[in-house]
This record gives C-alpha cells, structure tokens and sequence, in this order.
C-alpha cells in the first residue's frame, strides 16, 4: 500500500473531483471535513494534502480553517485550489480583495515563474475560474507562477511545499488541468502510481461481509444500470442467498426497462428477485407537483416507503443495499457541512429520520468509470456495464413541470430514439449521456392537413468522463436530423426538436 493524498472539503462541488482526479492518476485519495484533517493526518502514510475549493469567503466571520501553524511543522507538501488558494494567502500574511463581479469561466493564464508544478507544460494555457476574492498581494517570500490576462494572480508557492492556485486544475475545462495534478503528485509528493478501482473487489466484499451480520438479510435496490446491478452482485458474493434484489417500478423508467431488468438479473444469477409494481402509486404522488426539488423529495420518500413495505414480508431483513456513488452525495450537497445544496439524491434527500433498515451503499466512495472498473472486474456484461447512467428518480427529472402519462409516454419514446441512433451510428460509446427532455411548452405544427398544437422536445447529448462536469457534444447534422425526424414522426404530439448546447457548469446534465 502507498501514500495517500488527503482532499480537505470545505464545501466546493469540485471537491471529489479532486479526489476523482487524484486517483484517476493511481493514487488512492480520503476526503475529509477540515475539522478531522488532523486525526486523518495522525494515521500515517499521507503524502500530500490538498485543500479544496468552497462556497465560503476566507474572509467572512466563521469561515472554516485549518490549523496551520501545526501544518507548517510536517513534511507533507499541500496544495490550494480556490478557497484552499485564498486560505493560505490568509494565513500567511498575504492580501485578499473582494472582486465587483464574480470571476467565473475559462480564462487564459501565462506562467510568468518556471516551477515544478508547471512542468512539461507551454508558457500560457487556458483554466476554469470560479470565484470572488482574487490574491492581490502574496505572502512574504512567496513567488507568483502564474497570473491571468488582466493581472490576476492564478498562482503562487513558497517554493518549499506549499503551492496554490486559483484556477481549479480538477475540472476538464482545463487544459493540462491533469498534468498539473499529476506534477504535484509525482515530483512535489514523490507518489508513483499504485492504487486502482478493480483491484478493490475483495476487499469491498469483505467489509460487506463483515458489516452485515452473520443471519442478517439484505434487501438490495435494483435498477438494472450499472450501480445497482454492481451492488447487487458484490452484496451476493458476500453473503450470498442473503440478499433479496427488489426491483421498483415505478412508472418513471425507460423503454423495456423492466423486462430488461429481470432477464438481465436472472442470467447474472441474483436470486431472489422481488418485482413491485408501484406505479400507479408515484403518478398519484407526482399529481399536480412541478417543482424539481418537490419531485425529488417525493419520489425518494416513496421509494423508501415501497422497501420498507416489501422488507417487511421478508423475516431478519436488516439492511437496505443502494447503488449510491460519489457524485450522487456531491450534488445533493451531504458530503460536507460546508457544502451548498445544488439537487437532492433520491437515496439521500428521501430518506426519513428513523429508519427500519440500516443502509448499505458499497459503491459511495467511488465515480462511475470506477464502478464501471469493478464490474468488468465481476464479469458483468458489457450491455450493463457501458450503457449510459440514468438517474435514480427517472424520467421525472427529464420532465419539466408536472408529470403526467402524455409527457412520460414522449419522453420514454424519444429518449429511445435518441440511443437507438446513436447506437446505429457509433456515437453512443464515444459520450456520457444522451436522453430527450419534454416539458409544457407548445409549437404549432401541421400533420397531414390538420394544425395542431404539439410538444417541443429538446435532445441533451453530453460528453463526460464522470458526471461532475460535462460539455455538449458536438453532434453530426445528419445523425441529428434522423433524430429530429424520427421523434416528430413516430411520437405523438411532437412537433419541434430542439438541441441543448449548455456545458456543465453552469447547467447540470438532467434539467430537474
């Protein structure tokens, strides 16, 4: 085992991006609040500490901190980003300012210092920004290594072991963003590559072993995307006929989904499938409800209640098993105190206060290119494994405004369509997600003779390469049209098809 990197969260939503990044680089990384920094630190075999961005101003009353005069006394090199950059100007003697207007985008930085961090790098490159305060004055002795167009400090060490910067070298948007992680792991931390998603099989099974009790029963959610199924066949290998697989429908899911599900199920060997038909029960629920949020807190409040409901006629059930992955907790804002709530997670912002079920998530630790690793790993087919996330509520969240039979049938319908074409035309494996959105607005259309007032359906296709940023992808004409035509001539009451060309940030992937 070697060294870990320890990601500091103060609430940025980038945070498990960093860590994602570090350990894309073969490095294992451990995310912890700033008031447990030094506990993890005391456990030894720490190589680096990097301290995340946040939602906070370094300079407002209560704003969190670490302790660094305690800090200063180790040998571990540690690295800001953002907030984290702002903080050691701070503590170090250095001069903050509050912009008039937040910094926020891509802007073009010039390295104007040679240092470790920037090797193999060119002289100027271009890096996301999201922030207010900007470093007008470093701390004594320090060096600026970069600076923005218009003068703005980006970057700046001691040329020791701290280094900092404004920009956020974690988020794809950017350039060399991933060699300047990998710089400060390799030659500043001296941390070789060593950690990797598929090599975490058996011990994943053995903590579920260990957790579970000896005659406890799990009920495991089951979706058929590749966290749930993943989950399910890691709780399986660890206890066995122990677990009972619920598949939920509850009227929100793809086109076949279920009938795919419990083929797939059945040929993975789960045994103990429990189908429940709920549908009917959440369209009553989501009757008359537009909000997003609302939506969500529903559909996660019934989710639970239906399990709970199922459990009960399964004697010694003890633990509830969910395919629960980081960036699920990330944007329902749970995984820091300091975080600010950008969507409730239908597995976490659902949940009730006391629960009958203690929950199992095997998968939170880890994106979904990771869990994709592990279930490769498993032997879980390719079909499972390489299809595109869907979201836990559904097609709820590709449904702008009140949920009704009529947009569910489009969306369903169109969404279908969307990967059927792409699927024809080898476009589907090269991005992240692709679905069609359907909200109340109208467009007038002629079909045949006769005017009609029909839906508009917006196509969303996403690059990625873990959900917590994205950027639209640059689509073919021809494959768009097919897509245009086949959706206003095979789905009822569609009569225009647009196309999202909005990156994440500032947009999120689904629109609800």
């Amino acid at each position: 085992m070697g060294l870990r990197i320890v990601v500091v969260d103060f609430g940025g939503q980038y945070t498990h991006l960093i860590a994602r990044r570090v350990r894309e680089l073969g490095v294992y990384s451990e995310i912890v609040e700033p008031e447990n920094l030094r506990e993890a630190l005391e456990k030894g075999d720490v190589g680096g500490i990097i301290l995340s961005g946040g939602p906070r101003a370094v300079l407002e009353a209560g704003a969190p901190t670490v302790d660094f005069n305690y800090l200063s006394k180790l040998d571990i090199p540690i690295l800001g980003i953002c907030y984290g950059h702002h903080l050691m100007a701070k503590e170090f003697g250095g001069e903050l300012a509050r912009s008039s207007s937040r910094e926020y985008g891509r802007i073009k930085v010039r390295i104007i210092h040679e240092d470790e961090i920037f090797q193999g790098l060119p002289s100027s490159f271009w890096a996301w920004m999201s922030h207010w305060d900007t470093v007008i004055r470093p701390p004594e002795g320090w060096i600026v290594t970069s600076i923005s167009e218009k003068g703005i400090i980006t970057s700046m060490t001691d040329s020791k072991r701290f280094y900092s910067t404004q920009f956020h070298p974690e988020v794809a948007h950017t350039e060399y963003g991933s060699k300047i992680l990998e710089n400060f792991l390799r030659k500043i931390c001296k941390i070789n590559p060593w950690w990797s998603p598929g090599d975490q099989v058996s011990k994943i099974i053995e903590e579920i072993r260990n957790t579970v009790g000896e005659n406890e029963r799990v009920i495991c959610a089951v979706s058929g995307g590749v966290d749930s199924v993943t989950t399910a066949v890691l709780v399986s290998k660890a206890i066995g006929e122990r677990l009972y697989s619920i598949f939920i429908d509850t009227g929100l899911l793809r086109k076949n989904e279920r009938e795919n599900v419990e083929n797939t199920l059945k040929n993975l060997g789960i045994k103990n499938l429990i189908v429940v038909d709920a549908a009917d029960r959440f369209l009553e629920k989501l009757k008359g409800v537009r909000d997003s949020e609302e939506k969500r807190k529903i559909i996660g409040e019934e989710f639970i209640k239906v399990f709970e409901e199922a459990s009960s006629k399964i004697e010694n059930v003890k633990w509830l098993a969910q395919g629960t992955i980081y960036p699920d907790r990330v944007e329902s804002g749970k995984t820091s105190r300091h975080s600010a709530l950008i969507k409730s997670h239908h597995n976490v912002g659902g949940l009730p206060e006391k629960m009958s079920l203690k929950i199992l998530e095997p998968l939170r630790d880890f994106y979904k290119d990771e869990v994709r690793a592990i279930a490769k790993k498993l032997g879980i087919p390719r079909e499972i494994w390489a299809r595109h996330p869907f979201p836990g509520p559904g097609l709820a969240v590709r449904i702008i405004g009140e949920i009704n039979e009529e947009k569910l049938k489009i969306c369903r319908e169109a969404s279908a369509i969307v990967e059927e074409e792409l699927m024809k035309s080898g476009v589907y494996d090269m991005v992240w997600q692709a679905f069609a959105v359907v909200g109340d607005d109208r467009w007038i259309g002629v079909m045949g003779d006769d005017r009609i007032e029909g839906y508009i359906v917006t196509v969303r296709i996403v690059e990625s390469i873990d959900g917590m940023t994205a950027d639209w992808h640059r689509i073919d004409y021809d494959i768009i049209d097919r897509i245009s035509r086949r959706i206003t001539n095979e789905v009822f009451k569609v009569t225009m098809v647009t196309y999202a060309v909005s990156s994440k940030p500032p947009s999120t992937i689904e629109p609800c």
